[in-house]
């Protein structure tokens, strides 16, 4: 694969595709599908290699990672545990050689599918449902349990989300290979800071007046922001400024997730999925709010907007121009919001109809760049700038 501008990495419930954009972010090839149409959770690439790398699974598959080494022109998966086509092909010799099935020792039982993917310092990370998490020292050939968390005396308390229990995130301190995020819906933040030996559980509210808990399953009122994190990222430079969206609203930390304050306020729900932060300037923020837990989980009225915050989260303002203001009822997940490095900066969503909208003035204009995909699960940029 060759290009001069970003390309996007897209995990779908039918497999991986690769959108390849012109330096003008102008047009886009759409390629895929790919990962022989398992369902792809996440999708990420490491520039300086050019590898790809694909999570995914379901029950009837088991638990996999593919990798390409040419961009995404062939794959490898490699399959970490047993599905229910496993039981089929044991006892069906038709159906084993149709899907070319063969007995091999898998590494992990447990897991059923792969949520997420993190390349940091040498290392390839994944975060699985249930929730756990894998490193792999070797580009994703060979892989084992970090113990440390899955043994976290909270660990018998972790409550599922929705969506089950899922390592759904997991964010580098990119001067600092011992330290390392994860965020699990429903158990919250845990930090490690010597390589995932030990880990804090960082759900703490900050001291500011008015913050008294949340009155829901997910969200103990015991003085700890609620357990049901959706999405969280690290803001640049190295000051530990964290933020997520969370069931109830987004949040930011000033210390590494040791505190968090609630930044809601100005937006118009508590409930959304995504949020990305500028890659350059750590105030700049964006986020895609829906209309609530049991209303829908649709945009508010039905009209598509990105929600972009210059001060932190202090004030608010909606991004429409571009994007469907009536009978809009897409929905934005967690993993499906991204970014890349340029200047301006762009930014990029997908929604579960099928669609890709990107912006590259930083929210101010949007384009919708693909359509009718397979329902987007995640979205990445591999940028050769």
């Amino acid at each position: 694969m060759t290009a001069q501008g970003p390309v996007l990495l897209v995990g779908t419930t039918k497999g991986a595709f690769v959108l390849i954009g012109d330096p003008e972010r102008s047009h886009w090839q759409v390629r895929g599908p790919f990962c022989d149409g398992w369902p792809i959770n996440h999708v990420i690439g490491d520039a300086d290699s050019g590898m790809l790398w694909a999570g995914g699974g379901s029950d009837f598959h088991g638990a996999g990672i593919w990798r390409s080494e040419d961009g995404g022109a062939s794959w490898v998966l490699t399959r970490l545990t047993r599905g229910e086509m496993d039981d089929w092909a044991e006892t069906d010799a038709g159906f084993a050689a149709m899907i070319g099935w063969r007995p091999e020792p898998l590494p992990f039982a447990g897991f059923t599918q792969v949520w997420s993917l993190c390349h940091a310092h040498g290392r390839l990370f994944a975060g699985t449902k249930p929730a756990a998490l894998i490193a792999s020292e070797d580009g994703g050939r060979c892989w084992h349990r970090i113990d440390g968390l899955t043994d976290h005396p909270s660990a018998q308390s972790w409550q599922p989300g929705a969506a089950g229990l899922t390592l759904h995130t997991i964010v580098p301190d990119p001067a600092d290979a011992a330290r390392l995020w994860v965020a699990i819906s429903a158990a919250g933040v845990f930090a490690t800071e010597d390589g995932g030996a030990s880990w804090q559980r960082r759900n703490r509210l900050s001291n500011a007046a008015g913050h008294t808990g949340h009155d829901h399953p997910a969200a103990p009122a015991d003085g700890e922001i609620g357990h049901c994190v959706h999405a969280m990222v690290r803001a640049p430079g190295g000051q530990d400024i964290l933020y997520q969206q969370h069931h109830h609203g987004v949040w930011r930390s000033p210390d590494g997730g040791r505190h968090w304050d609630d930044i809601t306020p100005g937006l118009p729900s508590t409930f959304g999925f995504p949020i990305r932060v500028h890659p350059r300037d750590p105030d700049t923020i964006w986020t895609i709010p829906l209309n609530g837990d049991m209303t829908g989980r649709f945009p508010p009225d039905a009209a598509a907007a990105v929600w972009r915050s210059r001060d932190g989260g202090a004030n608010w303002e909606a991004l429409r121009a571009g994007l469907p203001q009536e009978g809009c009822f897409f929905t934005v997940l967690r993993q499906a919001m991204t970014g890349d490095d340029r200047s301006p900066t762009g930014v990029y969503f997908g929604t579960n109809s099928g669609s890709v909208f990107a912006s590259s003035d930083e929210g101010d204009y949007w384009r919708e760049i693909a359509r009718h995909l397979p329902t987007i699960l995640s979205l990445e940029v591999l940028d050769p700038a």
